[in-house]
């Protein structure tokens, strides 16, 4: 996605800056709340902390906090930009955790590029936290520090940029050899790469039964071989292997797994043309892969392909697995995530992926079918039920491994996170997903203003709709000139379009029984709220939207009067979706009919209902007066009651 600067700074800098906040979990409206917050109250947990330091996951925020830290020497793709230029990865990555997985985070960027004042800094920070995740941190000091912090601390340290991918990736790699039918200890793997994430990726092939030997490891150099000594370390040294091969091409020849993890176009189709009988082809490099997509499928039709990208099959993206990982192992309160742990996501996520899988998913990404198979290997990024797969299998890994403080009955833990899983973020990742996967013409009567501009940018960004913007040309282009955008809309003025008189014609027929002449007409379809009704009616547009300057009643009345209603509809209504945390409500109608009668009352809650199942949601409507279950007999009350009668009864 090509997001442009000022639209990065200014996510970033509107409102309070930055992505993160602290919330109080306690009341603190009065004055025994705040005792109890802080003196003389906080003295009480104190003193059981200092007899008991476990007693932290209970009187703290400890069990569900972890560090993100950082000292910027290995930014994204940007290289060794110093700490305090890592701090908005970190936030994001807190952002990620908190949406995800509901956990907590706090960020820390470390002055620091010697591993043993990194390792120092963050041992003696260690009591806050309940984890640990290191981020951004060049190779191979990160091996290192993750390594000596593991042995020192007892809590969970994990280097998400090793083993994420690793975790992700294992996981198709399981699934991936299962549908192409070989074994994972007689398949030979090249790993196009040689940093943090290949090695844990190479580490973790052999964990899961993948023989050393078979693995070959390729770096900027060429083949790492036994003997090498440019460029080598004790890393790679135990990837070296007895080989003629000295080049990718010359490794990849008769190879069964490519895994690529370094940069674009480092890999041709002539290489993965000498490659096995269905190969795997992992090009894993962000934001493009080793090989196109296309350009491998090409070449090798009868390929498994899995890239870091949303917009082909089997995506492996680092989502599916940290904040899972790290949920599971807050809950036991976890001392490491250990190898068993590793394998447990692993696993997870592999049998996951042979799963029945839910309408809910299906529509999101608007699919018919999604079944295990060459183009399903891993589950998608937004699938709700990898936090109910990842997380106990982490869980129960760690309370078998002997790692675990605290043991939980797996079955009622299950339940819990079901019940944790908010829809209101649900819903938001459906409605987009199903936008991004069918994307909709969609018409903004205020194109002229920068709000709508703005809006429109992202959709088209985002790919989640195609908009059309009406008004003067010369003035939108001013305007996203202004706004610093890389943006060609699709524009129309009313009064110059094509359309125009095909239009007018039609409202013409439309309301000349109602009184209108065709001179009214034209004039009507002057105005931008008419115009972008009759797009929507003559199905060059499939959505409508207005009344950022407009009021209300100078949008309903053209929407009803040039796109009417559906032949079964009585009365129009409206609906406000309220998000309120993590529950969804829907409220109808506080905009459109001022005294309905009962049995209209009866209908629109059908409506309402009918909407809301759109949204994969089982509604569930009250019928809201002033009076409960009839206590007041007064009319209005009443009304309300008869609706629900009517309801009950049809």
């Amino acid at each position: 996605m090509d997001i442009s600067k000022s639209d990065a700074l200014r996510y970033h800098e509107e409102g309070r800056p930055g992505k993160i906040e602290v919330i109080p979990t306690k009341p603190t409206s009065s004055q025994l709340d705040l005792s109890l917050a802080y003196s003389p109250g906080v003295a009480v947990p104190v003193l059981e902390i200092a007899k008991d330091p476990n007693a932290a996951y209970r009187y703290t925020a400890k069990s569900n906090l972890v560090a993100v830290i950082s000292n910027g020497t290995a930014i994204l793709g940007l290289g060794d930009r110093g700490p305090l230029a890592s701090k908005p990865v970190m936030e994001g990555k807190g952002v990620l955790f908190k949406r995800f997985a509901d956990i907590d985070v706090f960020d820390i960027e470390v002055d620091a590029t010697d591993p043993e004042v990194f390792i120092n800094v963050v041992k003696a920070i260690a009591p806050t936290f309940g984890g640990i995740n290191l981020e951004d941190i060049k190779a191979p000091g990160c091996f290192v520090i993750e390594d000596r912090l593991k042995e020192m601390l007892d809590i969970p340290v994990f280097h998400d940029d090793q083993h994420g991918t690793a975790i992700i990736a294992t996981a198709g790699l399981i699934n991936a050899l299962e549908v192409v039918g070989k074994d994972i200890a007689e398949v030979k793997i090249v790993v196009n790469g040689a940093g943090a994430s290949a090695m844990s990726c190479a580490r973790l092939f052999v964990l899961a039964g993948a023989q050393r030997e078979n693995v070959t490891m390729v770096d900027s150099r060429g083949v790492i071989y036994a003997g090498r000594t440019e460029g080598m370390n004790e890393y790679k040294a135990y990837f070296a292997q007895e080989t003629e091969d000295r080049t990718l091409t010359d490794a990849l020849n008769g190879a069964d797994v490519m895994v690529g993890l370094s940069v674009a176009d480092s890999v041709t189709q002539d290489m993965i043309r000498g490659m096995n009988d269905r190969p795997l082809i992992f090009a894993m490099a962000n934001p493009d892969p080793e090989i196109k997509y296309e350009l491998a499928r090409e070449a090798r039709p009868d390929a498994i392909i899995a890239t870091g990208r949303s917009d082909y099959p089997n995506q492996v993206n680092n989502v599916l697995g940290f904040p899972f990982i790290f949920r599971g192992a807050l809950d036991v309160q976890a001392r490491q995530i250990n190898d068993e742990a590793k394998l447990a996501a692993v696993y997870a996520l592999a049998k996951l992926a042979h799963e029945d899988v839910p309408d809910s998913v299906l529509k999101a990404y608007n699919l018919t079918s999604l079944k295990f198979g060459p183009e399903y290997i891993i589950p998608k990024p937004f699938d709700p039920r990898v936090l109910l797969w990842v997380a106990p299998a982490v869980a129960e890994a760690a309370m078998k491994s002997g790692v675990a403080r605290r043991h939980i009955d797996i079955d009622a833990y299950k339940e819990q996170l079901e019940a944790s899983l908010g829809r209101g973020w649900q819903l938001m990742r459906h409605i987009i997903n199903k936008a991004r996967h069918d994307p909709k013409r969609v018409v903004f009567a205020e194109g002229e203003a920068t709000k709508i501009i703005r809006a429109a940018s992202i959709i088209k960004e985002e790919g989640i709709g195609h908009p059309i913007l009406l008004g003067r040309p010369d003035i939108i282009r001013e305007r996203i000139d202004e706004l610093g955008l890389k943006f060609e809309p699709e524009i129309i003025e009313p009064r110059t379009s094509e359309d125009f008189e095909r239009y007018s014609q039609t409202l013409f027929e439309l309301r000349g029984r109602k009184g209108m002449t065709l001179a009214a007409a034209r004039n009507q379809m002057n105005l931008r709220r008419y115009f972008g009704p009759m797009m929507v009616q003559q199905a060059d547009a499939d959505a409508y939207i207005s009344g950022l300057v407009l009021n209300y009643l100078d949008v309903l009345v053209p929407a009803i009067e040039v796109i009417g209603t559906a032949p079964d509809v009585r009365k129009v209504a409206g609906m406000y979706i309220i998000i309120v945390r993590d529950q969804v409500y829907f409220f109808v109608d506080a905009t459109v009919n001022i005294d309905p009668t009962a049995e209209e009352l009866a209908d629109i809650a059908l409506l309402a209902a009918k909407q809301v199942r759109r949204f994969d949601m089982e509604p569930r409507v009250a019928m809201l007066s002033f009076s409960n279950f009839g206590s007041t007999r007064h009319p209005f009350a009443e009304k309300v009651r008869r609706a629900v009668d009517i309801l009950h009864a049809r």
